[in-house]
């Protein structure tokens, strides 16, 4: 079994090790030990979408996932479906919870207004993805989460940062969208034909 000690390390870097580990060594199975529960999330899923079972065992504040090579890949692959030829595909990034500078509530109602009116975009809005201050949208607190909700249940995918949870202290207030790495926001970017950033 191929072993990653990946405690201590920033997002993206335990799925990027896990990843060069399953493309050098091609190992049956494979033992990694993180120490946030975004950081397993997204090696959870990476390893999933890449035809492995898993399994998870918590210690204290470690967290080891175990991954057993033999199952069809899941759906949720770290590298999401290139847009289709033709189309455009737009992916919205928000890094902050306001629009703009100068009032900050003027600012939340802007944002608030935006995430209300993307669904006129139709379906050229292809990702929907928050970072930083922005997670904060996705939370249960959030004044748009029914519209986030209704967006996700459409189909949109929505990603959001978890580093940027855990950094704020809310992922386990997540109520809407994928917990996410690095690897699939810039991922993503390069996929879409158009990125807006807030």
């Amino acid at each position: 079994m191929k072993k990653i000690d990946a405690r201590g390390l920033a997002c993206p870097a335990p799925v990027l090790h896990t990843k060069a580990a399953l493309q050098e060594e091609k190992p049956g199975s494979i033992s990694v030990i993180v120490d946030n529960a975004a950081s397993q999330q997204n090696v959870q899923r990476f390893l999933e979408s890449q035809g492995f079972a898993t399994s998870l065992e918590q210690t204290g504040a470690d967290y080891r996932v175990i991954g057993t090579l033999g199952i069809e890949p899941v759906d949720h692959s770290q590298e999401p479906a290139a847009p289709e030829a033709g189309s455009s595909k737009i992916m919205v990034l928000c890094t902050t919870d306001r629009m703009g500078f100068g009032d900050d509530e003027l600012g939340l109602k802007l944002m608030l207004s935006f995430l209300r009116t993307l669904k006129e975009m139709g379906s050229d809005l292809w990702r929907l993805v928050f970072v930083n201050n922005g997670v904060k949208l996705t939370i249960d607190s959030s004044e748009v989460l029914e519209e986030l909700k209704g967006y996700e249940n459409g189909g949109l995918k929505i990603l959001v940062c978890g580093t940027c949870l855990n950094h704020f202290r809310l992922l386990e207030r997540k109520q809407v969208g994928e917990t996410t790495n690095m690897l699939d926001i810039v991922t993503a970017m390069q996929l879409a034909n158009k990125v807006i950033s807030l």
